[in-house]
């Protein structure tokens, strides 16, 4: 089987497996010989920043000497995104065995496909004997797929309103669902969040007597330099104090997440007998990459890509992007999913555009293109639209001259398509 033959398949046959609850996954599991049992690491829950935080856990494991593997989702290009070890993607081939090594279970069970994804991620991680994974939650957490796996050490990055109809269109209720991870007595490092959501999850910690640490109660951060090519700031927490470090992400946003993930490593390490080495900290946090989060594609002109892909996510592209480039206006290429509130991210968007250019991205789910249009005609802004994210991405570059801005996304869907039609351009 090929991989787009595989693709076809996996999506076709279990795309529309889905139904709330774990009692399908955990017979799966249990079938498999339950490989989550033997797995060490993190887990890692919220509405926007998880992917930069487990990066960031994969680069400080990993400098520390610990085979590590991790497991993210959504994939930008290629299914095997999802599942890296030592740093680099899983082969496909050693994808579709486990997948064909496995299948009358997946059948048997009904799974989906994201419960597919995470039993296959398990079953690698398992088999490498790995020191630590680094686990990202899918949607929600209480009812998630990863969360059967037991982790040293959890957190949660961030509360906002998203995936409203299945979560519920409360931060209440999505903090409630966010603290489905939470485990007895396994460590929590939570970022900052809304009040509300504080408590339902500090409540929910207390009663499993689980300790948690807080950004800015018991860890902090503080940038001290930002510019195009990353920022720079110092954290503290504990007896650990680290000034000037340097990381390639960009934005204050992204500060947040590394302080969030060097906290929840010190915790690790403490636990496991690991020697925290500030060396080896500053070496991780420098060379974390993660594509698709505020990525410099060009620098003349300067193209953006960014996966901000909710109201909050967008809030904090644009303050990104006022703190390196204030008073300036931006073209955007925009794409986002109809069952995002896209009417406010739009508003919010034109607010800071001279030009924007929509598409309709290639998912099922993605908002047309007449949709999006509607919304921004009450924003009075200057916008052309295009057939596909590829030809946006066309238009806009003929468009553009040396000293102009443009930022991709609305979508990590629409930050996929940009990737694969700038390289295809370049090369």
């Amino acid at each position: 089987m090929q991989y787009q033959e595989f693709l076809d398949h996996i999506y076709q046959r279990y795309s529309g497996n889905i139904k709330l609850g774990l009692d399908r996954m955990e017979g799966l599991l249990q079938d498999m010989g339950s490989p989550q049992d033997s797995l060490r690491g993190f887990q890692v829950g919220g509405t926007n920043g998880k992917g930069s935080v487990c990066a960031t856990l994969e680069a400080l494991c990993l400098a520390h000497g610990l085979s590590t593997g991790l497991n993210t989702s959504p994939h930008l290009i290629d299914y095997t995104e999802r599942f890296r070890v030592n740093g680099n993607e899983l082969p496909f081939q050693r994808v579709l065995e486990i997948f064909q090594r496995f299948e009358e279970l997946f059948m048997k069970w009904d799974a989906s496909f994201f419960e597919i994804t995470t039993a296959i991620a398990l079953q690698v991680f398992k088999e490498e004997k790995l020191h630590s994974s680094v686990i990202e939650v899918g949607l929600g957490g209480r009812l998630d797929a990863t969360n059967l796996f037991t982790p040293d050490v959890s957190a949660i990055t961030s509360i906002g309103l998203d995936h409203v109809k299945t979560l519920g269109g409360t931060i209440k209720k999505i903090a409630t669902e966010k603290a489905g991870i939470i485990k007895p007595g396994v460590p929590l490092v939570l970022g900052k969040l809304p009040a509300e959501a504080l408590r339902v999850i500090s409540q929910r910690a207390n009663d499993l007597q689980t300790p948690f640490f807080l950004s800015g109660r018991d860890f902090s951060f503080r940038v001290t330099a930002r510019r195009v090519s990353g920022l720079e700031f110092d954290y503290s927490f504990g007896r650990h104090h680290y000034r000037n470090l340097v990381t390639n992400l960009i934005g204050e946003h992204q500060a947040a997440n590394l302080a969030l993930a060097l906290t929840a490593f010190l915790i690790y390490a403490k636990q496991r007998g690991i020697k925290a080495d500030s060396q080896k900290i500053r070496h991780a946090l420098k060379n974390v990459n993660w594509r698709g989060r505020m990525q410099v594609l060009s620098t003349s002109p300067v193209i953006i890509v960014d996966g901000a892909h909710n109201i909050q996510g967008v809030r904090a592209m644009l303050k990104t992007l006022g703190k390196i480039w204030p008073k300036r206006r931006f073209r955007f290429l925009i794409s986002i999913l109809a069952d995002k509130n896209y009417g406010e991210m739009l508003r919010l968007i034109s607010q800071n555009a001279e030009k924007i250019y929509i598409a309709q991205n290639s998912s099922e789910r993605a908002a047309t293109v007449e949709e999006q249009a509607a919304e921004l005609r009450k924003n009075q802004v200057d916008f052309v639209t295009a057939d596909s994210v590829a030809a946006a991405l066309k238009t806009a570059r003929k468009e553009m001259s040396s000293d102009d801005l443009l930022i991709c996304g609305g979508s990590l869907f629409t930050v996929g398509e940009v990737l694969q039609a700038f390289s295809e351009n370049e090369s």
